[in-house]
């Protein structure tokens, strides 16, 4: 008898198991399996698992956005495992022109936008392909008139704990950085500005948005250490985070968050962050990372020497007037290396949203990426 449950729950279908799953929430969704999503940004790390996700839940309508540059073989690669050949097209657009997004958008009642304006250090490019883009494909979606839900997938970039007390909690009450041009960071000012374009839509001209703001989105297929552990600018790695907790999303569970917010009903002018349980320190991440992918150098920096080198460095460049880049400022450190709590209460109590992979395990599955990856290049793979 048991083998035969198992076997049973086994064969159900996605879309089955998805609807049985709602039905014992009371999660109603807001569109059939049928009706046409797009996705940009599709290709990107979050992008393609986010029509991986889809694809699970059995949606068999989706357009997948890609730029002509993108690499687009691990978004094929997630389409075919998941059997998505005939339920997914891939189209090449640019949002800047005005011709593609309206082509782009025709006929779609969700629009996962990830698009944006990632690894520049340009503010003006950031804006151009964070914020241009994004009022484009808004204003092409409100003339088709047939967008049911717009879900702008924004960054814990965009708050600031500035006037925070150390150890404080950030949820999604908190504030949004003012001042995001004084940071160093042009992908935070993008980011900032293209939430602002979002909410502006939606008070004046009625579109129907959520906002998700993923924390630090990790997995296979990135091999890196974020910026909240520390650094390694000048030689050895700085390690400036400490004792405090990293707040993580496994790409996994990040994509099915996202893909959520954009189907449970009555959530519109929402804001969800996204982080994982039981998250590790910095420290605890650190020490991880040199026993299973590579002992790396590191030197422990105490929060107070952290705080004067990036005063000091912030009053340096202003004295230089330009010629040293603001690049270490106490904004900055307050929003990356001050001491920080992280919630996920509302998304789990509205969505319904638990992480579908453990911590502990997602850890170890991204560490051995990570040292086969090294592995791979230091023997020429």
């Amino acid at each position: 008898m048991i083998i035969c449950e198992q076997l049973s729950r086994y064969l159900m279908s996605g879309r089955q198991k998805e609807q049985m799953e709602m039905n014992n929430k009371k999660i109603e969704f807001i569109i059939s399996f049928d009706e046409l999503i797009l996705i940009t940004g599709a290709s990107g790390f979050i992008g393609r698992h986010v029509v991986g996700e889809l694809l699970k839940k059995g949606y068999s309508n989706i357009r997948c956005l890609v730029r002509e540059t993108s690499d687009i073989c691990g978004l094929k690669s997630i389409i075919r495992r998941e059997k998505g050949q005939d339920k997914c097209k891939i189209v090449i657009g640019n949002l800047l022109k005005a011709d593609d997004c309206n082509k782009i958008v025709e006929g779609a009642k969700i629009i996962y936008h990830l698009a944006a304006g990632t690894g520049t250090k340009s503010f003006s490019e950031a804006y151009l392909n964070s914020v241009v883009t994004t009022k484009n494909l808004i204003e092409a979606s409100l003339q088709h008139g047939c967008l049911k839900r717009l879900v702008n997938v924004s960054s814990f970039a965009v708050y600031t704990n500035l006037n925070k007390k150390t150890g404080g909690i950030l949820d999604e009450t908190c504030p949004i950085e003012t001042s995001p041009e004084s940071r160093a960071e042009a992908y935070c000012y993008g980011k900032v500005k293209q939430d602002e374009l979002v909410i502006n839509y939606g008070r004046q001209m009625g579109l129907p948005y959520v906002i998700v703001r993923p924390g630090t989105v990790y997995g296979p297929g990135k091999c890196f250490i974020p910026g909240r552990v520390g650094i390694d600018s000048f030689g050895p790695f700085l390690h400036l985070g400490g004792s405090n907790p990293l707040p993580l999303s496994y790409v996994v569970n990040c994509a099915e968050a996202i893909v959520l917010a954009g189907l449970v009903r009555g959530i519109e002018g929402e804001i969800f962050n996204i982080v994982d349980d039981n998250l590790p320190t910095c420290r605890a991440f650190l020490r991880q990372y040199k026993t299973i992918v590579f002992p790396i150098k590191t030197v422990f920096v105490p929060k107070v020497l952290s705080f004067l080198f990036c005063t000091g460095w912030e009053l340096f460049a202003k004295w230089s007037r330009g010629q040293v880049p603001p690049t270490f400022t106490r904004r900055e450190w307050h929003a990356y290396w001050k001491k920080t709590r992280y919630s996920n209460k509302k998304i789990k109590e509205i969505l319904g949203w638990e992480p579908r992979i453990k911590t502990e395990d997602a850890l170890v599955e991204y560490f051995e990426h990570c040292r086969q990856t090294i592995r791979n290049k230091k023997s020429g793979k």
